[in-house]
């Protein structure tokens, strides 16, 4: 998709407290962009707090999940995040899985692509009212915007909106961030087959369709990586790294990334495993077959240049994500192996 020098991420997944050194040591080293995931925390919190630190360094959520929150209130927590950092945010968005959203959450879960893209449109509409002072006049089949006073209008802000990912695995999604976003956020358990065959076909499809198509537009990827500085590291790491891949492949969501390289049969017994709680006999059912396919492995260095070589033209920018304790630093040794 492009020939422009990878962009490397760092993924932040630790504790709140650490977000603004981990933010610095990257900014330091040379990281274009730093990426936390809701898990424990909140992801424009922790992004709030990575802001005051930290100067150059892109701040992005990858993701926060949408479903959980109104466009206006991702408007509003984005907006802080933009104005904290001098325009250095992006706002990236994902679904979650309907389990998640309904039971976790307790939010209504309907018709997902249809409602990201409506997501997507409300929360530019909110911004564009904030920007400019126009009115807010949003209406659509799942949200509806039509009231700000000034008392809630932050104002406009001199970089203006952040860019919107949004993260995508089936070709609908996909589809969706082609269509309506400044961005794609692939899941790890991505391979270039996949991206070649479903996911840049289906975002270019829908930019040329949208109009869209001479605008920027980042594919961002996060590659699952198993390295360490000690063979015993290695290991620890290899194993845990079938496991995470066996966790996501018995994911319903992600039948069709396996059934393209014909892991089909794979996934339902791994789902009927993960059913019964069964998480280390499942890592063991992940072959060395399935583990090149979907992850990288070797020391650091090597890890990086593969990360290159597998992904350059492919992402637009990138990330490494450990299934294994690790400090962060040895995610920036391999991250810098990506650019040299």
């Amino acid at each position: 998709m492009t020939t422009a020098p990878l962009k490397t991420d760092v993924t932040f997944t630790g504790p709140i407290e650490r977000a603004a050194a981990a933010a610095e040591r990257a900014e330091a080293r040379g990281a274009d962009g730093f990426l936390v995931n809701e898990l424990k925390h909140d992801a424009f919190l922790q992004l709030a707090v990575a802001a005051g630190g930290t100067r150059r360094i892109e701040l992005a959520t990858g993701v926060a999940i949408a479903f959980a929150r109104s466009p206006m209130t991702v408007a509003t927590a984005a907006w802080d995040v933009q104005r904290l950092s001098g325009g250095r945010a992006v706002v990236g968005l994902g679904s979650q899985v309907k389990p998640h959203i309904t039971r976790r959450h307790s939010m209504p879960w309907t018709q997902p692509a249809a409602r990201m893209r409506e997501f997507t449109q409300a929360l530019r509409a909110v911004w564009h009212s904030w920007q400019t002072g126009g009115r807010l006049a949003f209406r659509g089949d799942f949200y509806t915007h039509t009231l700000m006073t000034p008392m809630f209008d932050p104002g406009p802000l001199p970089s203006g909106p952040p860019p919107v990912w949004l993260a995508a695995v089936g070709p609908r999604m996909t589809a969706v961030a082609g269509e309506v976003a400044d961005g794609l956020i692939c899941h790890p358990l991505t391979s270039p087959e996949y991206l070649r065959r479903v996911s840049l076909p289906a975002v270019h499809a829908a930019r040329e369709s949208a109009g869209r198509a001479a605008l920027p537009f980042d594919v961002a990827g996060t590659v699952l990586a198993a390295t360490g500085r000690t063979e015993e590291e290695y290991a620890a790491a290899l194993t845990a790294t079938r496991e995470r891949i066996a966790f996501y492949a018995s994911t319903p969501a992600y039948l069709p990334v396996l059934e393209l390289h014909g892991w089909g049969e794979l996934h339902r017994e791994l789902h009927r495993l993960s059913l019964r709680g069964r998480w280390q006999e499942m890592g063991r059912l992940v072959d060395d077959s399935v583990l090149d396919a979907f992850a990288l492995h070797g020391e650091p260095r090597a890890v990086g240049r593969a990360v290159r070589e597998r992904f350059g033209g492919l992402y637009t920018r990138v990330g490494v994500s450990f299934s294994h304790d690790a400090d962060d630093t040895l995610a920036l040794d391999v991250l810098d192996a990506v650019k040299q």
